[in-house]
């Protein structure tokens, strides 16, 4: 035996390919579900909040004008005369009006036959410009008499504008007259874009905060779900038995109904146990009498009554230690079992076992190599592929084994032996079979091993070996430090 084998160097394996946790098709989330409904609620509530805030501003600052726009109205009204010679509009005491273009002007107008209209009297501050009219205007303000209909232009200096218009009757004359009062704009707009650039910057700033928010609300509120997580996942590895954290009343029922869920289904494996414990010794009774009653008895009689009972005994013994394999597979929670204290006590004995064929033993496993599952199977499993190596090897057995990835671990055994064809690797793993009837054995070696390593989610696989002989090669789940 190789006394470096026994120093816990780590086999290098070829690895599986390992995909990405974050190249994989994404699966839903909680947690983005609940950020990305809170924040389009916010963005939403924000964006509205923001149009009415801005809105409001603007039809507010434009009903100032309108109320500076009537007024004026009024004023050229009172000073409007009609006479018979036409309109005579008295001076009007403020400055604006009076100073050229200077964003405050006034005129009186009167309707045409072609929904025109004509100028009467102007402000000084027009010059010799005039209130840019709209073609809809005139029938507007003849549907609307006495009303006042604002509008948006362009002044003679070409600034924005608000202007006025209403349709009066005047005293002395037949024809209605329209009076037009237009006032710069361009400050209202200026406060306007401010007062939107500020409440959008402000609500920008609130969203942001307000989505920063939710996602430590969200981190927050759903730990005690990432704490039931971590610890389900810790029962799963066999790190914990049962759930043991208080949570919070929402969550609570779920982490007892978990316990009780592994209550029933340690009591269910419980319950198997004693069955199968109970089917084996109501069938090994009546096996062993047979057995018994045939004797040594010479006869073709009972020559097959004791070959046919030993096969039924070791179909028995199979069929029991599958059922309690699977049981335990099923069970698979809380149990850690070390690999190489495992292979270790099989070298020992089977080195002992096969000391009159001068059988050597090298294996080689990481200390910190754990199979998660009970110690019993393991040492069934590798136990014997090792016999069978050691039955079939001249003087070397090699046994390695080290993780591989996805939550595996790779455990591989070779002899040195004559090997065995690649067309009979698959017939040796059914059950019963057997390629040498002169070697003592019922055939259901490998078959129980590669049923037990299929009951815990793994795979056995026969190929040839560098050592000239068979290399078995076994995954089984690995439980995670």
């Amino acid at each position: 035996m190789s006394d470096g084998g026994r120093a816990g160097k780590t086999l290098i394996l070829p690895s599986p390919r390992v995909w990405g946790r974050w190249f994989g098709r994404p699966g839903r989330s909680l947690t983005r579900r609940l950020i990305w409904l809170a924040s389009g609620w916010i963005v939403v509530a924000l964006v509205i909040t923001g149009w009415v805030l801005t809105t409001q501003f603007q039809e507010s600052a434009l009903r100032r004008l309108g109320s500076v726009l009537n007024e004026t109205i009024d004023q050229v009204v009172l000073a409007t005369t009609a006479t018979p010679q036409g309109i005579v509009v008295q001076p009007i005491l403020d400055q604006r009006t009076n100073a050229i273009y200077s964003g405050k002007y006034w005129a009186v107008a009167e309707p045409t036959a072609h929904n025109r209209l004509r100028s009467l009297a102007r402000s000084r501050s027009l010059w010799d410009a005039e209130l840019n009219v709209p073609n809809d205007l005139p029938p507007r303000l003849v549907d609307a008499v006495g009303q006042t209909i604002t509008y948006n232009a362009v002044g003679p200096a070409g600034e924005p504008l608000r202007v006025a218009a209403s349709m009066k009757q005047l005293p002395g004359r037949d024809a209605p007259v329209v009076f037009l009062a237009g006032v710069d704009r361009t400050e209202v707009d200026a406060d306007t874009r401010q007062f939107a650039t500020v409440t959008w910057l402000a609500l920008v700033l609130l969203g942001a905060g307000l989505v920063a928010a939710v996602l430590l609300q969200v981190q927050i509120g759903l730990r005690p779900l990432y704490g039931l997580r971590n610890e389900i996942a810790a029962v799963r590895k066999g790190r914990k038995a049962r759930i043991e954290r208080d949570y919070p009343v929402e969550i609570q029922p779920l982490a007892e109904q978990v316990n009780r869920l592994l209550d029933y289904n340690q009591e269910v494996v419980e319950r198997q146990r004693t069955h199968v414990g109970n089917l084996a010794h109501a069938l090994k009774t009546p096996i062993s009498v047979m057995l018994a009653e045939a004797g040594s008895a010479p006869g073709d009689l009972p020559e097959m009554v004791r070959k046919q009972t030993g096969v039924m005994q070791a179909q028995v013994d199979h069929h029991l230690r599958r059922a309690r394999a699977a049981a335990r597979a099923a069970h698979g929670l809380g149990e850690r079992t070390s690999v190489g204290e495992v292979i270790d006590e099989l070298a020992v004995m089977l080195e002992r076992v096969f000391e009159s064929k001068g059988v050597e033993i090298d294996w080689r496993a990481p200390d910190d190599l754990t199979f998660l599952g009970e110690r019993q199977d393991l040492q069934e499993i590798l136990g014997n592929l090792i016999e069978n190596a050691c039955k079939w090897s001249r003087r070397r057995v090699r046994v390695s084994a080290g993780p591989s990835g996805l939550g595996m671990l790779i455990a591989v055994v070779e002899d040195d032996g004559a090997g065995l064809p690649e067309d009979q690797r698959e017939t040796v793993l059914k059950r019963g079979a057997r390629l040498d009837e002169a070697t003592p054995g019922s055939g259901l070696g490998l078959s129980i091993v590669d049923e037990l390593v299929r009951a815990y989610g793994g795979r056995l696989t026969l190929g040839e070996s560098d050592l000239g002989g068979l290399k078995a090669m076994l995954e089984l789940p690995v439980a995670e430090t």
